[in-house]
């Protein structure tokens, strides 16, 4: 177990969350977005984590960038989006960002949270039991070596890749681990259109194409931020 210190609570930030993701969390998602703010604070005094740890700078560039990534798939009236997504991983998660914030909003998924980095896995283990989160598994590895398991290869809905690489090196981590019809979210922060030109030619031959992409600011720093869609067609 990790000691709770002293933290800044973390701003609820209730009115933006429904402005912004027509969706807002619940008490109890409320309270597992502020302990794990706890224990990413606490983990950075022995491991490099994240730089981000400013209460609203964390909210704004971890738990709302993270979930706007899957605006689609939040929980809401309207949405049957999720139907369909039982299976997702987040490469490359480093602090847990954006799977940690995923597997809390939607508890019925499988969380895959993949990192090389086992001191951070083993840190995110720690988290993951500290917070409840049975839907989430950490796993020790890198995306070109467990698409050879039949547990991930070809064989996930989703896959989520937040600063981890370029475009096209992420989508090659991403798409074939992904069955036929899943997507990948690739977070970008700016973005071109020959950033676009190459992409496409990259995954062209990985049976992927660039479903959507999404433009947007964010909601406190108004910072450009871009979410690219992949599909796995075949």
């Amino acid at each position: 177990m990790i000691d709770r210190i002293e933290t800044t609570i973390l701003p609820q930030m209730t009115e933006l969350w429904q402005q912004t993701l027509n969706w807002q969390p619940d008490e109890l998602q409320q309270q597992q977005f502020q302990r794990l703010y706890e224990l990413i604070v606490a983990g950075n005094r022995r491991l490099n984590l994240t730089r981000i740890t400013e209460p609203i700078e964390f909210w704004e560039k971890h738990l709302w960038d993270s979930l706007r990534g899957i605006s689609q798939l939040l929980p809401t009236d309207s949405n049957t989006n999720l139907l369909s997504v039982r299976k997702v991983i987040d490469i490359g998660t480093g602090a847990g960002f954006p799977g940690l914030p995923i597997a809390i909003v939607l508890p019925k998924l499988s969380v895959t949270l993949l990192d090389s980095t086992r001191k951070k896995i083993a840190f995110l283990e720690t988290v993951v039991a500290e917070l409840r989160i049975e839907s989430a598994v950490p796993l020790a590895g890198r995306a070109e070596e467990i698409v050879r398991d039949s547990r991930y290869g070809k064989a996930c809905d989703i896959a989520f890749l937040r600063a981890v690489a370029p475009a096209s090196v992420c989508a090659k981590y991403a798409l074939p681990l992904l069955k036929k019809g899943g997507f990948a979210v690739l977070y970008r922060g700016n973005w071109t259109a020959e950033e676009e030109a190459e992409l496409a030619s990259e995954i062209e031959p990985l049976s992927g194409i660039i479903e959507s992409i999404e433009s947007f600011m964010t909601p406190v720093s108004n910072s450009a931020r871009h979410c690219i869609y992949l599909r796995k067609v075949s």
